[in-house]
C-alpha cells in the first residue's frame, strides 16, 4: 500500500444512495467495497495518448511530431506535461496539460461519485508505480480512494492475488466481499484469485469468461447491486466488520 493512500483516506460515511446504500455491510445485496484497476479501467493510457497529443496541439495552435510522441512513451504524466509545454509550444501550465491528457473511461468518474456519496469504500489496485498514479489521482476528489496499492508497493504483482488481498485487508473487509473492476485477463485473474467477484469491462483485449466474472460493455449507468447479485446468486457469508 502506498503513501498516497494517506492523502485520500477517511471515515466511511453513512450517506445513502437509491441504488447502492444497502451495499454497505450487507453482502447479500451488494459489495462491502469496490476495488478498481487503473490502466484501461479507470483511464485510458498510452495507446490513446498520441492521438490526444495531436488533438491538444491542434486545439492550442501548437506543433507536434511522431518523434515527440515516442519521446513520451514510459514517462509519467507530469514529466510528459512539462515536455509538451516546452516542445509543443503552447501557453498552458503543466497541470492544465495533464488534465487534458487524462482520458477517463466512460462512466468511471460518475460511478466513483455514486460510490463515494453512498459510503461504499473504494480502493485503487494498479500495476503502475506511484509516479504514474499521483497525477491521475490529483484530478479526483481526495477521498475517492481510501486505499491505493501500486505495483512498486507489493512483492508480487498481478496476476498474483497479493495486490487485491492487500487492498481488501487495508479496508478491513474480506476480499470475498469485494467487487473488483478490471479490463484484462491478468488483472481479472489477480482479483479472482484473491476471492473477489470481478466486473469485467473489456477494453483493448478480450477477457476469458469464468464463474466469478460478470461482463459489462461499459460502466456508464451500471447498477453494481445487480452485478453483485448476478455474480452471487446464493446467500453470502456473514458480514465483515469495517
Amino acid at each position: 500500500m502506498t503513501d498516497l493512500a494517506d492523502e485520500g483516506r477517511g471515515l466511511v460515511t453513512n450517506r445513502t444512495s437509491a441504488t447502492l446504500s444497502s451495499a454497505v455491510g450487507d453482502q447479500s445485496v451488494g459489495p462491502a467495497a469496490v476495488l478498481w484497476d487503473m490502466d484501461g479501467t479507470l483511464v485510458d493510457t498510452e495507446p490513446h495518448w498520441v492521438e490526444t497529443e495531436y488533438e491538444l496541439a491542434e486545439r492550442h495552435g501548437g506543433r507536434w511530431s511522431d518523434a515527440d510522441a515516442l519521446n513520451l512513451v514510459g514517462n509519467d504524466l507530469r514529466s510528459s506535461g512539462a515536455y509538451i509545454r516546452e516542445h509543443m509550444g503552447i501557453d498552458l501550465e503543466v497541470d492544465e496539460i495533464v488534465e487534458e491528457l487524462v482520458l477517463w473511461r466512460p462512466g468511471a468518474v460518475e460511478l466513483l461519485g455514486r460510490l463515494r456519496e453512498s459510503g461504499v469504500p473504494c480502493g485503487l489496485v494498479t500495476s503502475s508505480y506511484d509516479r504514474f498514479v499521483a497525477p491521475i489521482l490529483s484530478q479526483l476528489p481526495p477521498e475517492t480512494f481510501r486505499v491505493i496499492v501500486t505495483g512498486d508497493r507489493v512483492e508480487q504483482g498481478k496476476p498474483h492475488p497479493e495486490p487485491y488481498l492487500t487492498a481488501a485487508a487495508a479496508l478491513g473487509v474480506d476480499a470475498a466481499h469485494c467487487l473488483a473492476i478490471e479490463d484484462s485477463n491478468t488483472g481479472a485473474k489477480s482479483a479472482e484469485s484473491a476471492g473477489c467477484l470481478v466486473l469485467v469491462v473489456e477494453n483493448h483485449v478480450p477477457v476469458l469468461a469464468s464463474e466469478r466474472r460478470v461482463f459489462a460493455d461499459t460502466l456508464g449507468g451500471i447498477d453494481l447491486t445487480s452485478v453483485w447479485l448476478e455474480g452471487n446468486p446464493g446467500p453470502r457469508g456473514p458480514e465483515t466488520s469495517r
